[in-house]
């Protein structure tokens, strides 16, 4: 390390002896002859013996011995005064015992040491050792700089001549600035686009240990959090609200081809973007739905079959199509292929209008004639099983993953059925109702909806309904007719609920509260005879269609995702 110290600083010597302009040609020989090496104190410093005369007398050759010799020693002294500015003077660090001092150091270990307590060897500049410890070594002190250009006082930047330095300006009318301001405001401009965490910040220990009081508070938190069976995450920016509904009407989503006959079915597709719509027309079409344009895809026509009902499968594969039929299609999307299936083997059923799909996509229910529930396999498309009601079956709801279906009807009764031994386990009268037309239950199934033809709509919990408690959490009592619809969203925060004998007789309930929401329906727009509904996976769309052929549109702003 010192071999590289001198050479460093003979290397920065030439550089500075060979920009010295010396002050008389004469001079050049004789300090040659007088030194081995250049020397960057000829231009600050000369002996008086060199100046004045161009030739050395004989008898004088004692003396200029001497003086040469006095030079030399002065200017190797100047030479170890110049490296030390250069390079700083290097002092012995030890490790490991705080307590220790530092012992001062000779002249002979003023350039380099060696730390036995260490692997390798280390340095630090002598400013940045005070009273025997390494300014920087407690992680709370305030860290020096390594380094700090002095040129940077002596330049001016002009920041109002270049465009892309003009934002640098704290004026209007300011200019020029030193260097050291320019760089100040340079990092200054870093930090604001490009902020740093918390945890990259040299001084977050000591916002750290600020907080050590509120560790006993934290984790008395963390005890509360495992004695409670709440959601830990929270869908969306936060809980949907009572009251009003925040929401922004889209272009509707059949607007390219709307349809010439009332609409029955809407729904969206699994990946939230395609939707299809079907009604008495006779056509099933897509769209794909933006909010912006809604892009018809696909138009399919079926010639013998006026729609009733269509659905997609939950995993999205096929679609289901009904109507006032003895037979069904099947939808292939994968292969874009249709199929006509039924009459169903062993039945007789004149109509196969009204139909449910489990949520594992392996069973279709259609309701049959005097009560009767026909199940069939979504992969083979053959009836497997039947169930029979009481009275006669009006709608359906399946439950637990597909393993159980609900049922309503004539009777007024709501019936559980174990679709894995085919039996009825629970049966429990619907409050207040004397015919079931309407069931859905919620994506959990815990909570289910039942709507009779008096309009009057009871929700359940479940657990409660089955456990012999047969009073409903909520009766809503909002609409006068027939209940011909009912759909949860995807988190069971909303409920839709919808009558097709009136206008504008479709509501929507806040689930949380029980409460209607005031502003829907839309006080300024005509829904005419609402008779389907549908919300996106994510719950940021609803669709609606009506009689007139629209499928109406909106977006809700509390979810952010379609």
């Amino acid at each position: 390390m010192f071999i590289l110290t001198v050479t460093a600083a003979a290397s920065m010597a030439t550089l500075i002896s060979q920009n010295v302009v010396p002050k008389d040609k004469s001079e050049k020989p004789k300090r040659k002859a007088a030194l081995d090496e250049p020397s960057p104190l000829d231009s600050v410093q000369e002996p008086d013996n060199l100046k004045g005369s161009d030739s050395v007398k004989p008898k004088k050759k004692k003396k200029e011995r001497k003086e040469s010799k006095e030079a030399v020693t002065e200017q190797e002294a100047e030479m170890k005064k110049l490296e030390n500015a250069l390079f700083g003077s290097l002092l012995p660090v030890t490790f490991g015992n705080d307590s220790e001092e530092v012992d001062e150091p000779n002249d002979d270990s003023a350039l380099f040491f060696t730390d036995r307590s260490a692997n390798s060897v280390l340095s630090v500049y002598e400013d940045d050792v005070v009273k025997g410890e390494i300014v920087g070594a407690d992680n709370n002190a305030k860290r020096k700089p390594v380094w700090v250009d002095e040129e940077e006082q002596k330049v001016n930047i002009n920041i109002a001549k270049v465009n892309r330095l003009r934002k640098m300006r704290k004026e209007e009318d300011e200019s020029i600035i030193t260097g050291t301001e320019y760089v100040t405001r340079l990092r200054a401009q870093h930090m604001k686009l490009n902020p740093a965490t918390e945890w990259a910040l040299f001084d977050s220990q000591a916002k750290d240990d600020t907080s050590d009081s509120d560790s006993d508070q934290d984790n008395g938190d963390i005890d509360t959090i495992f004695q409670t069976n709440e959601d830990l995450v929270v869908k969306g920016k936060s809980k949907l609200l009572p009251g009003s509904l925040e929401y922004a009407r889209l272009v509707d989503a059949n607007a390219q081809d709307p349809s010439h006959g009332p609409i029955n079915s809407v729904q969206f597709h699994r990946n939230g973007q395609l939707l299809l719509t079907a009604g008495l027309d006779k056509k099933l079409r897509f769209f794909q739905i933006d909010g912006k344009r809604n892009t018809k895809i696909q138009t399919i026509f079926l010639n013998d079959c006026p729609i009733r009902k269509a659905s997609f499968t939950p995993d999205g594969s096929q679609v289901i199509l009904s109507g006032r039929r003895k037979f069904f299609y099947s939808l292939d999307l994968v292969k874009a292929k249709t199929d006509k299936i039924g009459p169903l083997v062993g039945r007789e059923e004149k109509s196969l209008e009204s139909f449910e799909i489990s949520p594992d996509s392996k069973t279709i229910a259609f309701i049959g004639n005097e009560g009767y529930i026909l199940l069939v396999s979504t992969k083979t498309k053959e009836l497997i099983g039947t169930l029979k009601m009481n009275g006669t079956a009006r709608a359906l709801t399946f439950a637990n993953g597909g393993q159980q279906l609900l049922s309503t009807g004539g009777d007024g009764q709501i019936y559980h059925w174990d679709l894995r031994t085919m039996t009825c386990f629970h049966k429990g009268v619907d409050e207040g109702c004397i015919t079931g037309t309407a069931l859905t239950t919620t994506p959990t199934g815990n909570l289910f909806a039942a709507g009779s033809d008096s309009g009057i709509v009871n929700v359940y919990n479940r657990d409660e309904f089955l456990g012999g408690n047969k009073k409903p959490v909520k009766t809503i009592e909002n609409l006068t007719t027939k209940i011909d619809f009912m759909k949860f969203n995807h988190d069971a925060q909303i409920l839709a609920v919808c009558s097709s004998m009136k206008k504008n007789s479709m509501k929507l309930v806040h689930i949380p509260s029980f409460t209607v929401f005031s502003n829907w329906p839309p006080a300024n727009r005509n829904l005419q005879y609402a008779r389907c509904l549908d919300f996106s996976p994510g719950g940021g769309m609803m669709a609606m269609g009506n009689a007139a052929g629209h499928v109406l549109l909106y977006k809700l702003n509390h979810y952010q995702h379609a």
